[in-house]
């Protein structure tokens, strides 16, 4: 194979956000390549709706202190205090900051930021809802994505589009680079440099509905878990309660901040009975559970697995106005107005709470006892810096990602008069290439889509919303059966340029891997809290569970330790809503 060299300050997988806001903070001390397997444009936090948490107190009164509050009870008391309050506090200059770049937001008459409800945000420590969401009609991702790529872009980062990464370098125990293809050429690339940051994003297409694109695979989470470096709290995976039925496209919870209600078979109002005080604006994980037992009971539209998003009764003009997109996407894929017909909707795989382990810094963790790999950092969905526990807050993912992306870039500046410049040996390169060769010349009877489906269909059936020990057990058995077929595996494609089978069989190994460290996360933690949900454990354990899970890969299979949760201010009282 072809190989090229390249010599970077920074290099950032990943052009979301995250990516997107570090590069511009790293960009004020040395060079930045930013590698992204689309065009940034694509990147997935286009597909982000509702809004991002801010407590400006625009449309009436609000305090970052609340902002906090809700924040950790809406994380099941998991999340690290010290991060959520520094994040809580740093939105209001965000929002503001965003503004100041060109971001669109909508606007009030009087021609401020609008604000919105949305789940589990509240006033006066959870008396009553607030709107805090600032939101662009629901188009708030795709508005913030192209302004700062525009900044970056500006500022002259560097990017590389439509490169597949396939080694995050990290020797003697420091990060020195990345090793990516390049899809139109078929050519290595190595990209040796003082700091890497991986702002990747999630891994939901391990699930067969999901509201994520089909690019987030998660490969890079699982290539620092096969060196040896640890995952964090895996287990909390967030399924959002309204996606479209059968499809998993996301209906923003903006649409239940505007006044739609969750309705069952019997035309009920059910999560009055789950959630007294913020019903259909509860915390995703009690909607998400709440839809599914009304459906599990017998309560579905007509007997069947789906319930109704019901938008009829609001003024269309702010369908038009507020949410055109969620219009539009009922529209296109099911043939309904949603002024005119409740849609069905079912909960969809959605966000990853844990992930590669860092420090309020960016900077990668590889224990539990706080120590950092140099010069590696990560941000945005990928990382867990632990401000969403077991459980994130709608509106809370762009916030993370806008702020530990920033801190991730100012660290990078801060440091890299210590950092050298990285080397890539040999021997990784030489692993790469045979790995490649191995799938382009293996023969065999398995298909890529094949196994992928049967991936999906194993986390779907049980490593979602529900869970057992007995289901947790038969996962893991079925996905090393899946690990072994792998290696009959035999593409089609032979070709060395754009080859899409190749690519999907490089991202169906990495999301074998980070699948067997969730279930694996999951049969550790024997409890319920948040977004896991163990049917055999169902209450909240915190005299045994009140820490984090860091799950690692050895020789002799998984292993995992124990992290404390890092608690300041608001102690663990009964999650009530």
């Amino acid at each position: 194979m072809n190989t090229q060299r390249h010599r970077f300050d920074t290099v950032i997988i990943g052009s979301g956000l995250a990516g997107l806001r570090a590069s511009l903070e790293a960009i004020k001390g040395g060079s930045v390549a930013v590698l992204s397997k689309l065009y940034p444009t694509r990147s997935h936090s286009t597909a982000a709706q509702g809004g991002i948490g801010a407590a400006l107190g625009n449309e009436e009164p609000d305090d970052p202190e609340w902002h906090f509050y809700d924040t950790v009870k809406g994380s099941d008391f998991l999340g690290d205090q010290d991060a959520i309050e520094y994040m809580c506090y740093s939105a209001i200059p965000t929002v503001i900051e965003l503004e100041h770049m060109g971001v669109p937001f909508s606007r009030t008459p009087e021609g401020k930021i609008a604000q919105r409800r949305f789940g589990g945000h509240t006033k006066y420590f959870g008396a009553e809802p607030v709107r805090r969401a600032c939101y662009s009609a629901d188009r708030t991702g795709h508005a913030v994505l192209h302004c700062l790529y525009e900044q970056a872009l500006k500022n002259r980062v560097q990017f590389f589009d439509e490169f597949q990464v396939l080694d995050i370098v990290v020797e003697n125990g420091v990060a020195q680079g990345v090793i990516a293809l390049e899809l139109k050429s078929g050519d290595l690339h190595l990209f040796e440099s003082k700091a890497v940051v991986v702002a990747s994003g999630g891994f939901g297409k391990i699930f067969k509905v999901t509201s994520n694109a089909f690019a987030t695979t998660g490969e890079c989470l699982s290539i620092l878990f096969e060196q040896g470096l640890p995952l964090e709290d895996l287990e909390f995976f967030q399924f959002h309660p309204t996606g479209l039925y059968k499809l998993g496209i996301l209906i923003t919870e903006g649409a239940r901040g505007e006044g739609g209600v969750l309705l069952n078979g019997k035309g009920e109002r059910f999560m009055e009975r789950y959630a007294p005080t913020l019903k259909d604006l509860a915390p995703r994980d009690v909607v998400a559970r709440a839809i599914l037992r009304e459906i599990m009971e017998g309560r579905g539209i007509d007997g069947k697995d789906y319930v109704h998003l019901d938008l009829t009764h609001l003024d269309p003009k702010i369908l038009e106005k507020r949410l055109p997109e969620i219009s539009s996407f009922c529209k296109i894929y099911l043939g309904l107005d949603p002024a005119l017909s409740p849609i069905p909707v079912v909960p969809t795989a959605h966000y990853a709470m844990g992930g590669i382990p860092t420090d309020k810094k960016g900077r990668v963790l590889r224990d539990v006892d706080g120590s950092y790999v140099p010069g590696l950092y990560a941000a945005g969905e990928c990382a867990c810096v632990s401000v969403h526990g077991a459980n994130r807050l709608g509106c809370n993912s762009l916030l993370d990602t806008l702020v530990f992306g920033r801190e991730t870039g100012t660290d990078i500046n801060r440091n890299l008069k210590d950092l050298s410049l990285g080397k890539i040996p040999p021997h990784r390169v030489d692993k790469v290439i045979a790995f490649l060769q191995f799938l382009r010349s293996n023969k065999g009877k398995e298909r890529v889509a094949t196994l992928r489906d049967a991936l999906q269909g194993i986390m779907m059936n049980k490593v979602s919303v529900f869970r057992t020990r007995e289901g947790l057990f038969e996962a893991l058995e079925e996905l090393q059966v899946l690990r072994d077929r792998f290696q009959e595996i035999e593409l089609m494609d032979k070709s060395g340029i754009f080859n899409q089978e190749m690519l999907s069989a490089l991202e169906l190994y990495h999301m074998i891997n980070l699948a067997e460290a969730l279930v694996f996360s999951a049969l550790v933690r024997e409890e319920s809290r948040g977004a896991h949900y163990r049917e055999d454990f169902p209450e909240r354990d915190d005299v045994n569970w009140l820490k984090h899970t860091f799950v690692y890969k050895t020789s002799s299979g998984i292993d995992y330790k124990f992290k404390p949760v890092v608690i300041t201010k608001f102690k663990p009282t009964e999650r009530t809503f």
